[in-house]
């Protein structure tokens, strides 16, 4: 949007807890609206958008509106469970919803998708993976797809060893060879967990029964999904690690735009290279699939242990591998809220709260 503005006109941009950061975006993309969702943030949200013409608000409310402004296309990437409810709303115009919000598929899938059919919305998936799945599988029919396989870096400790990996610390585990993220979803690379969790999304967002998903590790994270057609040919999609590609692919849907990013080179790659993910160093891609095959608030339940799990690794009150025993064990002590179906947004919210509750009771038998 910053290279060519007159294309675009932006209703709303919301952030979470650093107003001159969001103040500067919003001057800078000349938006109508700037909503901080910390409310002691408001005053200085405010204060910086004096004079600019630019409406500030604040606060859980405020966010659930600015989703609600009219728009022909909105960018779902508020993190964690509360990006739930906005998604909805934005969901509920029935225009285009580009999704970068894991929650909403892992947590309520059904719920979710529901609503993407009853408001005729299209959904964009900016996840890479999910992304190029999209593209991968257009003009096939649904019953030609026999697999589609996710593929995945291997994260930081692709070949440590049990014991080295007993012994890493968030430092280490930050480092993720390809990709530039965010501290959660490093972590979640770093443990599998976050390709678990992109299964469950790609069940939701393509109708695909659990027996048609997979992941492989590929660490020049090149291909970013392989799918495989009933008449023996796999389709890839590839490009270089860079999420100005996919971004750029759901905002210009149905057709594409320039983006100056790294152009891809095989020669000067040289080799591409695909491995089964070892599933006992990685245990986390396990527990998705069983998940997976579980149904039920299993996701709800499987999302919000993880992140307990994961906060705890970076504040460093659990070791590595304590990551999917703890939401190995959670998983475990939830049964009773797994066998519940939750029929609204708010019952997930119930269910999420809960487990994240459990999950802390058993934070100190791992510690």
């Amino acid at each position: 949007m910053g290279r060519d503005p007159d294309a675009y006109e932006v209703v709303a941009l919301t952030g979470c807890k650093n107003p001159a950061r969001l103040a500067d975006l919003a001057i800078l993309h000349r938006a109508k609206l700037a909503v901080v969702a910390d409310q002691e943030s408001y005053a200085e949200l405010k204060s910086a958008l004096a004079g600019t013409g630019i409406e500030a608000a604040a606060g859980q409310k405020a966010l659930l509106d600015a989703a609600s402004r009219p728009a022909d296309w909105v960018m779902a990437a508020i993190v964690g469970a509360a990006g739930l409810k906005p998604t909805l709303r934005a969901v509920r115009q029935g225009t285009a919803t580009a999704l970068a919000n894991k929650e909403c598929l892992v947590s309520a899938g059904t719920i979710f998708m529901a609503e993407v059919a009853k408001h005729g919305t299209t959904l964009l998936p900016v996840d890479s993976e999910h992304s190029a799945a999209l593209q991968a599988m257009i003009g096939t029919a649904p019953e030609r797809i026999e697999r589609v396989c996710l593929t995945a870096s291997g994260g930081p400790f692709r070949t440590w060893s049990l014991e080295q990996m007993a012994n890493a610390g968030p430092e280490q585990a930050l480092k993720h060879p390809n990709w530039s993220m965010g501290a959660k979803v490093t972590i979640d690379s770093a443990t599998l967990m976050n390709k678990g969790l992109e299964l469950l999304e790609a069940h939701h967002l393509f109708a695909l029964p659990p027996e048609k998903l997979d992941a492989l590790v590929h660490p020049q994270s090149i291909v970013h999904c392989l799918v495989h057609m009933s008449d023996g040919a796999v389709i890839a999609q590839l490009s270089c690690p860079d999420m100005r590609t996919p971004i750029a692919y759901s905002l210009a849907w149905p057709e594409r735009m320039h983006v100056p990013n790294k152009r891809l080179d095989l020669a000067e790659i040289g080799s591409l290279t695909f491995e089964v993910p070892d599933p006992d160093r990685f245990p986390a891609l396990r527990l998705a699939k069983e998940v997976l095959a579980a149904g039920g608030s299993a996701g709800t339940v499987l999302n919000a242990a993880n992140e307990v799990a994961v906060a705890a690794f970076l504040e460093k009150r659990l070791g590595f591998l304590g990551i999917a025993g703890l939401v190995e064990s959670t998983l475990a002590a939830c049964a009773d809220l797994i066998a519940v179906t939750p029929q609204t947004a708010d019952d997930v919210l119930e269910i999420d709260e809960e487990a994240r509750r459990r999950a802390r009771g058993w934070l100190p038998r791992f510690a």
